[in-house]
């Protein structure tokens, strides 16, 4: 008869599937690097369309996602849209706020720090004058974002919060990333 493994679940974390995850990319680096990816079709208007699917991670393309995540993004009518989705900037506080939690909360568990809830609010302030090009002053992104957490935990809000900063969308809200753009222009019909 063979004893059965019981594992640690902190904040549903497996803490034993966290350890060999951590083990086995200490052992070899290469797995730590992925490659996300997405798609996008404009529609018309403001509204576009995007799937996320495939992703390489782990030394491996990922084969488990048979259907693709499908985002709409659109502007309100005050900004021409039609509000067939979110629009673009609100994706982003949504990206912020779903990374700063899971973050907070993987590295709370690793840390056997156990969290009974987390809920945020996110703002972000943002002048239109930058994206319209009536001033070349003006950031044409955020300017500011604002983060508040209300989080039932043991720990304190320092600690609570240093876990939260190993969120990658906070990196990269927070510090440039290159961004490349390239165009196969194609003449109309």
């Amino acid at each position: 008869m063979s004893q059965a493994t019981i594992s640690e679940v902190i904040n549903g974390f497996d803490l034993d599937r966290l350890g060999q995850t951590i083990h086995a990319i200490q052992q070899n680096p290469i797995l730590a690097t992925f490659q996300f990816r997405a798609t996008n079709l404009w529609i018309t208007g403001g509204h576009n369309r995007s799937a996320i699917q495939g992703f390489y991670g782990a030394g491996q393309e990922d084969t488990l996602r048979t259907q693709p995540f499908i985002l709409d993004a659109d502007k309100p009518p005050v900004l021409l849209g039609e509000d067939h989705g979110a629009d673009p900037v609100e994706y982003v506080l949504h990206a912020l706020a779903a990374d700063l939690t899971t973050s907070l909360v993987y590295h709370a568990a690793a840390r056997g720090i156990r969290i009974e809830s987390v809920e945020s609010r996110l703002e972000g302030d943002l002048d239109l004058q930058g994206f319209l090009g009536l001033s070349d002053t003006i950031r044409r992104g955020y300017k500011q974002i604002r983060v508040h957490f209300t989080i039932k935990s043991d720990a304190t809000a320092d600690q609570l919060k240093e876990l939260a900063t190993f969120s990658p969308v906070h990196d990269i809200v927070s510090n440039p990333v290159p961004v490349e753009i390239s165009i196969a222009a194609q003449p109309t019909s």
